[in-house]
């Protein structure tokens, strides 16, 4: 089967057409990307038509043609220009190369959809094959193949993956079961986006597109890989990248400049595709963002958080500032072509409007966001909500359902790379409140994203007042994410009676990784909870650190657009760590996030325990002290026993009122076309009870659809 990833392209009809053609044979295995990929020349971008990535065929370069004239030596000029580029480009890749050979395959077609099958025999050259609908697929069948060995290295090339681990930390581990082979070897599994990312990356929807995934599910990967696809492509275009947390910036801008290198042969036009604050600040550039940028550029007053604190109050400062900033507007300049923010859900709805008002027609805003990383407990509502109506009260902005053979607006990451699956479902128990004795503390609107990120039934059902128990499937946690380690050893909770034996087991613990271990000083992050607190609590352990001669940084500090540090271990809040990782994670002070002095705010702090221990890529140290702790070892122990399954009863609407509600942001179509068809069912139900029907009397299409998914839903709950 022949999956197809969109991206952007002048050459509709011929693209559509060649898609149609290739998914008819089932045959074949792969991929094709449609205006995808672009190639570094020393003459700049080379800019490919359509390719086929097929795992026994190696790579077919399409030159597509709209029209219904033919010049033969045109034809065969591009498909040598587009060969000699390709072919560069993979002899730079070693894992593609045995001694002086190529490994991979290149084929060239020229795809001409609306020419007759006559006009092209009449240019036919065994070695330029021409093509149209009728003729494409006998002709890709008969390619030379390639071993199926190849693929994933060719895939890697292709997507630009293999630049992204060129650009690692470079490791030379010693012992084959250390904890530095262990972290080089995680590194290398993960050797290629999936379907979901790739398509996340080059599917470019005009108009607003979400993109939801859970914390590793490589959101901020996809954005920057995007925000480079999108620069070398159209490097006309204005683009710009924004977040919550700054610590994210240099990040973003290390990644964006590695793929546009790789995609241009030069370094990013900085002035075209920018990397800014959400806020901003006066002060050029490095301070820019795209709140002060909007003041700036409409002459409206800029107020920074203390005086948009006073007018506003704290919480919604920049909810204010942003509101004032909108009505203030009466007629908007667009400064932008496209833009991507991440963390979305950590921002209040109007700062999208506010991107989205500074966009030019046709609106390209791309928002990722993952519901559970929260730590305000503010939740996005639908698009329709999020950017208002029309003069005639239409929304400006419509979700609608996936089309096949257009671009997505709505992706769903829902694969995590990042943790393993005790680590993960960890994670959710403690975040939830699952094995809380007080019960639960959040739960989410739609009993539907569980399966969203990545649980299904194994017993029980998801409805109210039901027991029910969820565990997470291969394909949402790869098992060779815990294969490496004992459980234990991947997750542990330790509970300590004073502040100093926590900082001496931190302290212990960090020296053993450096010097037995194998691990790099980056590789650790330390996390505080309470983000008010981290400079106090972290200053005993950095001092006894470097007494041994360690280096470690509080993220932030020297430079707020800065995160972790080379050769220096990494202290920090909790809102900074957002959308960073570390192959060692240790929590300290987690007893913080057991309660809060009021209810509704126990939600709240028990996702700032979650986003903690989902920013470790292979081990967690869940550490904290007295009986608070101890509660939360106890939770941990009962997830644990249960062997990483989340075990509950549902709750009921009365008891949902009591307990935090994590919406998912469904269209107004959405909800529309669920309340009907549940109703269709309901009635389709009553009719078979009463004997107004019997089963005969529907489709037997019908029947065999309704048949597979009760089986397929019987099975979840055995």
């Amino acid at each position: 089967m022949v999956n197809t990833v969109w991206g952007s392209t002048e050459k509709h009809v011929s693209a559509e057409q060649l898609k149609e053609t290739l998914s008819r044979e089932e045959r074949f295995e792969g991929t094709l990307y449609i205006g995808y990929p672009v190639i570094g020349t020393p003459r700049g971008p080379f800019l490919i038509d359509a390719l086929l990535v097929l795992r026994d065929k190696g790579l077919i370069l399409f030159d597509l043609v709209e029209g219904r004239e033919l010049d033969r030596d045109q034809c065969i000029s591009r498909q040598d220009k587009a060969f000699n580029t390709m072919q560069a480009k993979l002899l730079q890749h070693p894992s593609l190369i045995h001694k002086r050979t190529l490994k991979a395959q290149i084929h060239t077609v020229t795809f001409a959809p609306v020419v007759s099958r006559f006009k092209l025999e009449g240019h036919q050259d065994g070695e330029y094959p021409l093509c149209n609908a009728d003729t494409l697929v006998a002709e890709v069948k008969r390619f030379e193949g390639q071993d199926p060995d190849v693929h994933e290295p060719l895939v890697a090339v292709i997507q630009a993956i293999s630049t992204l681990r060129h650009g690692r930390k470079k490791r030379d581990p010693q012992k084959p079961q250390s904890r530095g082979s262990k972290l080089k070897a995680l590194e290398d599994s993960i050797a290629n986006l999936d379907m979901r990312q790739s398509g996340a990356v080059i599917e470019t929807f005009d108009g607003v597109q979400r993109i939801r995934g859970l914390a590793g599910s490589g959101k901020t990967i996809v954005l920057a890989l995007k925000a480079a696809y999108w620069h070398a492509r159209h490097p006309d275009w204005d683009i710009a990248v924004t977040f919550h947390s700054r610590s994210l910036k240099g990040q973003f801008e290390s990644l964006i400049r590695a793929f546009v290198l790789e995609q241009t042969n030069e370094e990013p036009d900085w002035e075209k595709v920018r990397i800014l604050n959400a806020w901003g600040a006066p002060g050029g550039n490095n301070r820019s963002g795209v709140y002060f940028e909007f003041c700036q550029d409409h002459g409206v007053e800029y107020r920074d958080f203390r005086a948009a604190s006073r007018m506003f109050g704290s919480e919604r400062a920049f909810e204010g500032a942003c509101d004032h900033a909108l009505q203030k507007v009466q007629k908007v300049t667009p400064n932008y072509d496209a833009m991507l923010v991440d963390e979305a859900q950590d921002f209040f709805p109007n700062f999208l409007l506010l991107c989205y008002t500074f966009l030019r027609e046709p609106k390209r805003l791309v928002y990722a966001y993952d519901e559970l990383q929260n730590l305000s407990l503010r939740f996005l509502p639908p698009m329709e909500e999020i950017f208002g109506n029309h003069a005639d009260g239409s929304p400006r902005v419509v979700l609608r359902p996936e089309e096949p053979g257009k671009p997505k607006q709505d992706i769903v990451l829902g694969t995590c790379y990042r943790n393993s699956r005790p680590v993960l479902s960890t994670a959710h128990a403690i975040g939830f409140g699952i094995y809380r004795d007080g019960g639960l503390v959040q739960i989410f609107e739609d009993s539907s994203l569980w399966s969203d990120v990545g649980y299904k039934i194994a017993h029980g059902d998801l409805t109210d007042g039901k027991s029910v128990e969820l565990t997470r499937t291969p394909e949402s946690s790869p098992e060779f994410l815990e294969k490496h380690s004992a459980i234990d050893d991947l997750i542990s909770f330790g509970v300590f009676d004073t502040e100093e034996d926590q900082t001496a087991r931190v302290v212990k613990e960090i020296i053993k990784n450096l010097e037995d271990d194998e691990l790099l000083p980056e590789d650790i992050m330390v996390i505080n909870p309470d983000p008010f607190t981290t400079s106090r609590a972290v200053g005993e352990a950095r001092s006894r650190l470097l007494e041994r001669g360690v280096n470690s940084n509080v993220a932030g500090t020297d430079s707020a657009d800065i995160f972790t540090e080379p050769g220096k271990v990494t202290f920090t809040g909790i809102f900074r760590a957002k959308g960073n990782e570390a192959g060692m994670v240790y929590i300290i002070n987690a007893q913080d996030c057991f309660t809060a002095s009021l209810r509704h705010n126990i939600a709240s702090v028990r996702n700032r325990l979650f986003t903690a221990i989902t920013r470790s890529h292979a081990w967690v140290r869940v550490f904290g002290i007295g009986p608070n702790m101890e509660a939360l070892k106890n939770e941990f122990e009962k997830v644990k026993a249960a062997g990483f399954a989340l075990r509950f009863t549902y709750p009921t609407g009365e008891e949902r009122k009591r307990i935090t509600i994590i919406n998912r942001d469904m269209s107004t179509a959405e909800k529309e076309r669920l309340a009907n068809n549940q109703r269709t069912l309901e009635d389709l139900a009553a009719s078979l009870e009463s004997g107004k029907t019997r089963i005969e009397d529907y489709p037997e299409s019908v029947i065999e659809t309704l048949r597979s998914h009760l089986n397929k839903r019987l099975l979840q709950t055995r």
